[in-house]
C-alpha cells in the first residue's frame, strides 16, 4: 500500500522558514515527486518537482525561495522554505506519480498518489 505522510506544517511570521516533510512508503522515490499547495478558493497548484534524476523545477512563485531535498535512503523529500510571505498560505500536499519513469509535469494533477497534506500559515 502506498502512503505520502507529510509534516511540518505550522504557522509563522513573514519572513522566517519553515521545511516541510514527506515520508513515501510502499513505493519507489526514484520517479517524479512533487508538493502542490492549495489555498482556500483557489486551485491546487504544483510548486516544486523534483525527478528520477535529481533536477528539480520550480514554480516561479516560489523560484529562489524553497529548496527541493531528497533523502532515497530514507525514502522522504523535504521542501524547504524560505522568505515566506502571506500569499504563501495554503494546505501543502506531496505526491508522487504512479507511472514509473513516466513525463514529469510540474503542476499535473493526474495519474499520482497524494498525501493527506499539511497546513501552513504565514502572518503578515
Amino acid at each position: 500500500q502506498v502512503q505520502l505522510a507529510e509534516s511540518g506544517g505550522g504557522s509563522v511570521q513573514a519572513g522566517e522558514s519553515l521545511t516541510l516533510s514527506c515520508a513515501l512508503s510502499g513505493f519507489t522515490t526514484d520517479n517524479c515527486m512533487h508538493w502542490f499547495r492549495q489555498a482556500p478558493g483557489k486551485e491546487r497548484e504544483g510548486v516544486a518537482m523534483i525527478y528520477p534524476y535529481d533536477k528539480t523545477e520550480y514554480s516561479d512563485s516560489v523560484k529562489g525561495r524553497f529548496t527541493l531535498v531528497k533523502d532515497s535512503a530514507k525514502d522522504t523529500l523535504n521542501l524547504q522554505m524560505t522568505s515566506l510571505k502571506a500569499e504563501d498560505t495554503a494546505m501543502y500536499y506531496c505526491a508522487v506519480d504512479k507511472s514509473i519513469w513516466g513525463r514529469c509535469v510540474l503542476g499535473a494533477l493526474g495519474n499520482k498518489f497524494w498525501g493527506q497534506g499539511t497546513q501552513v500559515t504565514v502572518s503578515s
